[in-house]
């Protein structure tokens, strides 16, 4: 029985690049239906470029300040994009909102993860507003990227417990931790079918809602 090819991921970055060494990790094991074929930063020095290095990922550097406007730049991660023949992008810490037209070339095969449970806390600094705000849950989210910053249909979502003595530091560790199993996960349903962008939302086929195949839960240990 022949295998069936591998899609073609690349990752786009801005820094530490956590999570693109997660799903490098994941796509490691020949048995994941996906294999990381490239690495962008707009940022020189992401650290996330050595990672990928050291894994004989290819990398690119798109320097923003190259380019005359956001539809420029753009157009050069696309260009780049279609050189590394990718077929899905994901964003791993990608710290520039893109413009509408980069987002429909890549409709319903772009996704991004949200450290926080969408739709709460779009945008940044989501750990210290989820402590201003009481919540007792928090977490992270996969979801389809549309022109609107975190608005993009839900894929999969990880839930952490906010605990009584956290700061905004220990919050987001605990967060990062199902991050690093939530996107691979993600990522894995997205190129085996099992989700799909359609009307603006994201549609399921083949997988086992009740069971939770769709979420993580990290239940924690809460200290008196």
């Amino acid at each position: 029985m022949t295998r069936r090819a591998r899609k073609r991921v690349a990752i786009l970055i801005s820094g530490r690049g956590s999570n693109m060494a997660a799903l490098v990790a994941a796509a490691i094991d020949p048995a994941f239906p996906a294999e990381i074929v490239g690495v962008i930063s707009n940022r020189a020095d992401a650290r996330g470029l050595e990672i990928a290095e050291t894994h004989s990922i290819p990398t690119r550097v798109v320097p923003s300040r190259e380019y005359d406007g956001r539809a420029a730049h753009d157009a050069a991660i696309h260009e780049a994009l279609t050189e590394l023949k990718a077929e899905i992008v994901c964003l791993a810490g990608y710290m520039r909102l893109l413009t509408p037209e980069f987002v429909q070339k890549w409709k319903g095969r772009m996704i991004n993860i949200h450290p926080a449970l969408l739709p709460s806390f779009r945008g940044l600094d989501t750990h210290a507003r989820a402590l201003a705000n009481g919540v007792r849950v928090h977490g992270c989210t996969v979801h389809f990227v549309t022109p609107e910053m975190d608005e993009g249909p839900i894929i999969a979502q990880a839930a952490v417990p906010v605990l009584s003595n956290d700061t905004e530091e220990t919050l987001g560790a605990r967060v990062l931790k199902v991050e690093h199993r939530l996107y691979p996960l993600a990522l894995r349903y997205l190129v085996e079918g099992k989700v799909r962008m359609s009307g603006g939302a994201a549609v399921f086929s083949g997988v086992d809602e009740e069971r939770g195949d769709l979420a993580i839960v990290s239940p924690g240990q809460r200290r008196d």
